[in-house]
C-alpha cells in the first residue's frame, strides 16, 4: 500500500513538473513574441524576430531583429548572454536561418554558443531555410521543439510569409468610418471621425508597417503627411506611397516637401511623362513605374509585386474610397482595421468603399472578426482573411 502511495505522489509531482515546464515555455515564448514586435516596420526586408535565452529559469539574454534586418534576433540575444548561453534554452519566434545572406547563419551561431535546447515557434517558409535550420541544430545534438505559439508567430510574421509565398506584401486596409459608413463629407471634404485614442492607435499601426499607401485623390483632397506622429517616434514613420498614374502630385504638397526626411515613393504608369518624374526625383522622391489597368488606375498586382521586390512586406492602405474598393475587389486585402466613430456625416458623404457596401467585408465569408475593442467613444474591429 505504501508503495502505491509513493508511486502516486511521484506521478503527481512529475505531472506538476511537466505543467510548470510547459507554463515556463509559454511565458518565455510570449516574451520573445513581444520583443519581436518591437521591430515591426523597421526590419524589412527581413522578418521581425524575437529571441530569449534562459538558463536555470533565469533570462540571460534577449534580442530582436534590429533596424534594417541586422543583426538578427538570435545573434543579439547570444551577444547579451555571453558565456551564460552554454547549456541554456533559446526561445525564438521563427526558425533560425541556415544560409549565408548579408550575415552568417544564425543556426551556426546557436551551435557554436553551446545551447542545449531551442524552442522555435514556427518553421520559416523561405526555401533557403524551410526546416534546414532546425535540422542543423538537431544534427549538432541540440533538442529542438517546434510549434509553441505558432498561430501568434504566423500572425506576427504574416508579412514575411506573404512575401515569400505569394510574392507580395501582407496588405492591411485601415478604414475610419462615421456612424453611417462614410469617410468624408460632401465633395470629399475632410472631417474628423475618430478621437484621440483611435488616432493614437492608427499612428502606432503606421509605425509597425513597412509602408503606407494612398491614392492621388486623397493627396489632392487632404494634403496628408502620412508620418507617425506619436511622441518620439517620428523616425518610425513608414515609407509613403502614392498611386498616381499620370503623376499629378504637386511639388507643393507636404509629401513632396518632406521626401528627403521621410521616403516617398510615387507609383505611376510606365507611360507617364518623363519630365514630371525627373522633377519628383529632384525633390527626393522615388518614381516607380508599373503597368496601368483600364480605365484609370494602376494594375494592383503589379504594384504589389514591385513593392515586394523592394523588400516591403507589411503594407498599410489608408485610402481613399476608390483605392480601398480596388484592393477589396481584387482580393488583395489580408487584414482590415475598421474604426467607427459615434457621429453620422449625413447625405452627400463619401462611402467608405465607393460603390461597394461596407458589409461586403463585414459580412463576407472571406473575412472573420479577430478582435474588437473600445477606444474612447470609438470602436475598433479587426478582421482577417479566413
Amino acid at each position: 500500500m505504501i508503495f502505491r502511495i509513493l508511486e502516486d505522489q511521484f506521478a503527481q509531482k512529475a505531472k506538476e513538473a511537466r505543467e510548470a515546464a510547459k507554463a515556463a515555455d509559454l511565458r518565455f515564448m510570449q516574451l520573445a513574441l513581444a520583443l519581436g514586435r518591437r521591430g515591426l516596420g523597421r526590419t524589412w526586408p527581413n522578418p521581425a524576430v524575437g529571441a530569449v535565452i534562459v538558463k536555470d529559469g533565469v533570462i540571460v539574454g534577449r534580442g530582436w531583429t534590429q533596424a534594417g534586418g541586422r543583426p538578427h534576433a538570435e545573434v543579439e540575444a547570444l551577444r547579451r548572454a555571453g558565456d551564460a548561453a552554454r547549456g541554456a534554452t533559446l526561445y525564438v519566434t521563427l526558425e533560425p536561418c541556415s544560409h549565408f545572406g548579408r550575415s552568417p547563419p544564425c543556426a551556426d551561431a546557436v551551435v557554436a554558443a553551446g545551447l542545449a535546447r531551442v524552442v522555435s515557434a514556427i518553421e520559416d517558409p523561405n526555401p533557403e531555410v524551410a526546416g534546414q535550420g532546425h535540422a542543423k541544430l538537431r544534427a549538432a545534438g541540440i533538442a529542438v521543439d517546434v510549434g509553441l505559439c505558432a498561430a501568434e508567430a504566423e500572425r506576427d510574421h504574416a508579412g514575411h510569409f506573404r512575401r515569400i509565398r505569394d510574392k507580395r506584401p501582407h496588405v492591411i486596409l485601415k478604414l475610419a468610418v462615421s456612424a453611417d459608413d462614410k469617410i468624408a463629407a460632401d465633395g470629399h471634404k475632410p472631417v474628423a471621425i475618430s478621437g484621440e485614442a483611435a488616432r493614437t492607435r492608427v499612428h502606432l499601426l503606421r509605425a509597425q508597417s513597412d509602408a503606407i499607401l494612398v491614392g492621388i485623390g486623397t493627396v489632392k483632397a487632404d494634403d496628408p503627411l502620412l508620418t507617425c506622429r506619436l511622441p518620439g517616434m517620428a523616425a518610425r514613420s513608414p515609407v509613403r506611397l502614392v498611386l498616381d498614374r499620370a503623376l499629378r502630385i504637386s511639388g507643393d504638397s507636404r509629401l513632396v516637401h518632406s521626401a528627403r526626411e521621410t521616403p516617398l515613393w510615387v507609383l505611376t504608369s510606365d507611360m507617364a511623362e518623363a519630365p514630371a518624374a525627373v522633377k519628383l526625383g529632384a525633390a527626393g522622391a522615388q518614381v516607380i513605374r508599373v503597368a496601368a489597368s483600364a480605365p484609370q488606375g494602376l494594375d494592383l498586382p503589379s504594384v504589389l509585386d514591385a513593392l515586394a521586390e523592394k523588400g516591403i512586406s507589411r503594407l498599410l492602405v489608408e485610402g481613399g474610397s476608390r483605392v480601398a474598393n480596388s484592393f477589396v475587389a481584387a482580393g488583395l486585402v489580408d487584414e482590415i482595421w475598421l474604426l467607427r466613430g459615434p457621429d453620422a456625416i449625413g447625405a452627400g458623404g463619401v462611402p467608405a468603399l465607393d460603390a461597394m457596401p461596407l458589409d461586403a467585408i463585414t459580412q463576407s465569408p472571406v473575412f472573420r472578426l479577430r478582435a474588437s475593442e473600445t477606444l474612447g467613444k470609438d470602436s475598433l474591429m479587426i478582421y482577417e482573411r479566413a
